[in-house]
């Protein structure tokens, strides 16, 4: 026996929209992982340099006396184990 089981447009829209909003959710859900900053004592931030590893000349760190890695304030001085040479 055949089934001749017809999909309507109606389906198929349907179908289309849950995929779209669940590829959206799935985007913006990464980019909240991606935003959340990690805490000054899990990268063992200092206030004072090590050596010539410092805040001012790290790759992550910001004008504004931040780092798009450590979360809150930190020193042009100040040092933490995320430091990257600056290019």
């Amino acid at each position: 026996m055949e089934d001749n089981r017809q999909i309507s447009r109606r389906s198929i829209m349907k179908g289309a929209a849950l995929l779209g909003c669940s590829m959206i959710a799935g985007v913006l859900g990464t980019k909240e992982a991606l935003a959340q900053k990690a805490s000054k004592g899990s990268m063992k931030y200092q206030d004072k340099p090590n050596g010539d590893k410092q805040c001012s000349n790290c790759a992550q760190f910001l004008p504004t006396n931040s780092c798009q890695i450590v979360e809150g304030t930190v020193s042009p001085q100040g040092y933490c184990v995320a430091w990257q040479k600056r290019s």
